[in-house]
């Protein structure tokens, strides 16, 4: 169903099971997926992919130009959102550079609440939380399962591994291993995010384990940061939780990014 009000562009493709609701703009190159619900006054702009069982709600802009100056408005700039995602008020994500491909991609299962924004080439995982006023700014990688609290800003490049709390007001200028809680208005490394851990069905046995090497790896005085991260490689690989967060620690040092640590 497309309301008589919105405005379709020539060449857009629209599953016939989705629902345009009044006063939408959909641009020639989109492309909306079976059950996909624009309730109102829903833009979406460029190269943009809409996958199934979205519903996006009034105000949203899907797929502008990147805030990046010199490529503005790149023929190719993409933007690619997966499966059952809600989308709320007034959202804003931003389609590619050439820098990555041209793209930006959002995963399946996602909820972005009033007013959060994806910024260009950003990748964002299945069952992501970005609470209201949540920004990420370019190039950033949030895993599966990362919630980010209200009003809370991650610095581009940044990454940020699975199942990750971000508590609100909280700017996150470095890279976070994954499991873990960061909170202040410059994040810290407050510790591992355990209620979070055990809601997804982690038992007791195993959240201890990594918190065990979470408190090696971050809070002993055995050694460098360095020396401690390679001694978890061998004394916890037989966990592959722990052995997740050495290999994002191992990544982020290869590629000269800072990983935030425990003060």
């Amino acid at each position: 169903m497309i309301h008589a009000s919105s405005v379709i562009e020539e060449g857009a493709i629209i599953d016939q099971t989705a629902e345009i609701g009044p006063f939408c703009y959909i641009s020639s190159r989109a492309k909306i997926g079976p059950n996909t619900k624009l309730i109102a006054r829903v833009t979406v702009l460029g190269d943009t992919t809409i996958g199934a069982n979205n519903v996006v709600f009034p105000g949203a802009v899907l797929g502008a130009g990147p805030q990046d100056h010199g490529n503005e408005f790149k023929e190719e700039a993409k933007l690619i959102i997966g499966d059952n995602n809600i989308i709320r008020e007034n959202v804003t994500m931003h389609a590619g550079t050439p820098k990555e491909e041209f793209t930006t991609r959002v995963g399946s299962n996602c909820m972005f609440m009033i007013n959060s924004h994806v910024a260009h080439d950003c990748v964002v995982g299945d069952n992501v939380i970005m609470t209201n006023n949540a920004v990420i700014g370019g190039h950033v990688r949030l895993g599966d399962g990362v919630i980010i609290g209200g009003n809370s800003a991650v610095h581009q490049f940044v990454k940020i591994g699975r199942k990750t709390m971000i508590g609100g007001m909280t700017g996150v200028a470095r890279d976070v291993i994954p499991f873990a809680m960061v909170t202040g208005d410059r994040g810290k490394l407050r510790g591992l995010n355990l209620i979070g851990l055990k809601r997804s069905g982690y038992d007791e046995p195993t959240v201890k384990a990594v918190t065990r090497a979470y408190m090696y790896i971050f809070k002993s005085t055995d050694g460098t940061f360095e020396e401690r991260v390679q001694n978890a490689k061998e004394k916890y690989k037989d966990n592959p939780m722990i052995m997740e967060q050495v290999a994002f620690i191992e990544e982020a040092m290869h590629s000269r990014r800072q990983v935030l640590v425990a003060e």
